[in-house]
């Protein structure tokens, strides 16, 4: 997915939502831009317009396309009663996101290229899309002939398990993880509202 100038795009969203903005420079020129808004007195944002840098936020987050995060919003809608949680855990269940949360990148944009490089294993086999859906019981491994390469020499040495949420583990002597259980999304880590998501999806 083609995203433009991640700076520009962090600024006019107000979050840093690429690695490269997770910076203090970022947060001192948010802060600025801040407080230039306050003094010129600016008009309340439209709900539209929340809903939509929100939803932006998600999708550049975890760099999935529009019409991807509007297939994870339609299915979670057909399917429960609690559509937030649900729409969620599918974005969760993706290889990519898996691959990081389980500590085999340091950013989403590295895990997606892990994934789609061809040097992750799902249940013994190759696995090259990234979106695909990782289930309860797979086995996520590092492809044989992939674990000497420069992303995974010194894995064993650089690993931190402690970081791993509850639902999937890593163990770095067999190179293997295993999704434990379903995806929960916790609010406090993230960057975006999903409610405003899906109030933007159901307008």
């Amino acid at each position: 997915m083609k995203i433009g100038p991640k700076f520009k795009i962090a600024k006019r969203l107000g979050a840093p939502i690429f690695e490269k903005t997770q910076s203090q420079k970022f947060e001192l020129s948010l802060s600025r831009r801040s407080n230039q808004r306050q003094n010129r007195r600016p008009g309340q944002a439209s709900d539209y317009k929340k809903q939509l840098i929100e939803k932006q936020k998600l999708r550049f987050t975890y760099g999935i396309s529009e019409k991807q995060l509007r297939r994870y919003h339609d299915d979670a809608v057909e399917k429960s009663n609690q559509p937030v949680a649900v729409m969620m855990e599918r974005i969760e269940s993706r290889l990519d996101s898996v691959i990081y949360r389980m500590g085999l990148a340091k950013t989403r944009r590295l895990a997606r290229q892990i994934a789609s490089h061809g040097h992750i294993c799902v249940n013994g086999k190759k696995m090259t899309i990234p979106s695909h859906k990782v289930k309860v019981g797979d086995v996520i491994s590092i492809r044989e002939g992939s674990r000497q390469t420069g992303l995974f020499i010194d894995l064993k040495e650089k690993h931190e398990a402690a970081a791993l949420p509850a639902w999937v583990t890593f163990d770095v002597k067999k190179m293997e993880g295993v999704m434990k259980s379903v995806p929960v999304f916790n609010p406090a880590e993230s960057l975006f509202d999903p409610e405003q998501v899906m109030e933007y999806y159901s307008r």
